[in-house]
């Protein structure tokens, strides 16, 4: 199983969650329609890991905030990186076949570090930074749904495990990746930074 480190400890989730086209720049960057219910789709735990590889020309990455869930309740935060082969996903999507080939393949949920959280959710805010330029922020209050919104929906159709991790969408400004780039991705409360996670692209 792979595992991921919250406050010092290896855990291994089960799954991570993912909520898709949850901020509204970002659907209009990649030409989708806004979804009239919380688009949710799962990542296996076989493609958890703590390297960004790189994995083909039109693969693209998604910055995001992730909640640990321990006992149903959000328990930590961390910042993850959501890989997507693009054209695979754009045939997939015009077939309206599942999105797994594209998006649960190994290694392509990309976390860091995980802390408690015991800042208020509205404050959170995140950044990601490549090779030194701002390529990604976004705050709570961008989100469509927020976070408790996810959990509600998530609990109708299925269980969490302890440990299980929510991805819970990027904003705009995805784009691919190559090899030998840096990526840094730090999650604030306000101004104060809680986590923060420095990928190289090998």
């Amino acid at each position: 199983m792979q595992t991921i480190r919250y406050n010092g400890t290896a855990i291994a989730p089960s799954k991570v969650v993912c909520i898709g086209r949850n901020y509204v720049e970002h659907i209009h960057e990649l030409n989708n329609e806004i979804s009239s219910s919380m688009v949710v789709f799962n990542k296996p735990n076989s493609a958890i890991t703590d390297t960004l590889r790189f994995i083909s020309p039109d693969t693209r990455f998604e910055g995001e905030i992730c909640f640990l869930m321990m006992e149903g309740e959000i328990a930590g935060i961390g910042f993850g990186l959501d890989l997507t082969k693009a054209e695979l996903q754009n045939y997939l999507k015009s077939k309206g076949l599942p999105w797994e080939r594209a998006k649960g393949f190994d290694a392509s949920a990309v976390l860091g570090d995980f802390v408690p959280l015991t800042a208020p959710l509205a404050s959170l805010r995140m950044t990601l930074h490549i090779n030194g330029i701002l390529t990604q922020e976004a705050t709570y209050e961008l989100m469509i749904y927020k976070p408790l919104e996810m959990i509600e929906e998530i609990k109708s159709f299925m269980s969490f495990e302890d440990g299980d991790v929510i991805m819970s969408g990027t904003p705009k400004g995805v784009s691919t990746y190559q090899i030998g780039d840096t990526f840094i991705g730090r999650i604030y409360s306000d101004e104060r930074l809680l986590i923060e996670s420095r990928w190289s692209v090998c």
